[in-house]
């Protein structure tokens, strides 16, 4: 039995997809998930459903039984509840007997100088005190981070930021997720790491020059002093951790913490990772 955490976001609906498209059975796949009734397509397909709630932490023991592997995909929210609710995860896939534990963690995560790499640092370390097999999808950044405002953007003629000149080396949530099923699908992963990126690295410039030749329309890339996009992130009414998470991340950028380009991620798909150019071609025809 394959269990995805997470399994009605973005990303683990579509683990679950690439997991059928190979060829596992419906009936070998659990989704452990908050709300079961926003999983009915899923079930509808044959997919076991199960509750699967951080804040009671006996429905993970619910969640995780027989499970030969534990896909854990990262949680959302401020950090510090991230980190309980993911020792939450790894006590309880210890608890269950947990064949093997796969966790999305991020890129070069033990020296990463992102403010979320706390999370998965602590994360790493309390799946490895835990004993558990382990395999780490340390993932890059989703190009759709900047990409899914894009049309906003275009509208305006500007795509704001912090970044400067800084280069992202980012894949799509389809090609992280569709390595994520790969991983899954195959034996002998227990201590193995990846250290998962895109081709290629591109900045912010390079995105609004990209955005502008495919619209037709004049796109320019705004670069702010943090303070100032952090005060245009809090007036679109983006809550506090989440505009502390983009600034901190385009700062950081602006420093090289993205660029980093590995193969793993191509590797593993057995194909070159999507392009900006093609993503950018998806969000602007979405």
């Amino acid at each position: 039995m394959i269990v995805v955490t997470g399994a009605t976001g973005q990303f683990g609906r579509q683990v679950i997809e690439h997991l059928l498209q190979r060829g596992v059975p419906a009936g070998q796949i659990a989704a452990a998930v908050r709300t079961p009734a926003k999983a009915a397509d899923l079930a509808a397909l044959g997919v076991d459903i199960r509750l699967a709630d951080y804040e009671r932490p006996e429905t993970l023991l619910t969640a995780f039984a027989g499970a030969d592997k534990l896909l854990l995909v990262s949680s959302t929210g401020p950090d510090d509840t991230r980190i309980v609710q993911h020792r939450a995860a790894v006590d309880a896939a210890a608890k269950t007997g947990v064949g093997l534990i796969a966790y999305t963690s991020v890129t070069g995560a033990p020296t990463n100088p992102l403010g979320l790499a706390r999370v998965h640092r602590d994360t790493e370390q309390a799946i490895d005190d835990s004993g558990l097999p382990a395999v780490l999808l340390r993932n890059g950044w989703y190009t759709e981070n900047y990409t899914a405002t894009l049309p906003d953007a275009v509208a305006r003629g500007a795509i704001a930021g912090s970044a400067g000149q800084g280069r992202i080396a980012s894949a799509t949530r389809a090609d992280f997720a569709e390595a994520a099923a790969v991983v899954l699908t195959r034996d002998d992963q227990a201590g193995k790491v990846y250290d998962l990126t895109g081709d290629a690295a591109w900045s912010l410039p390079e995105l609004a020059a990209e955005s502008a030749a495919q619209s037709g329309k004049p796109v320019a890339y705004a670069d702010l002093p943090a303070e100032q996009y952090r005060q245009i992130l809090t007036g679109a009414g983006l809550p506090g951790f989440v505009t502390d998470l983009i600034v901190d991340a385009d700062v950081q950028v602006s420093q090289g913490a993205l660029a980093g380009v590995t193969t793993d991620l191509s590797g593993l798909l057995g194909r070159p990772t999507t392009p900006l150019s093609t993503a950018v071609t998806q969000a602007l025809a979405a």
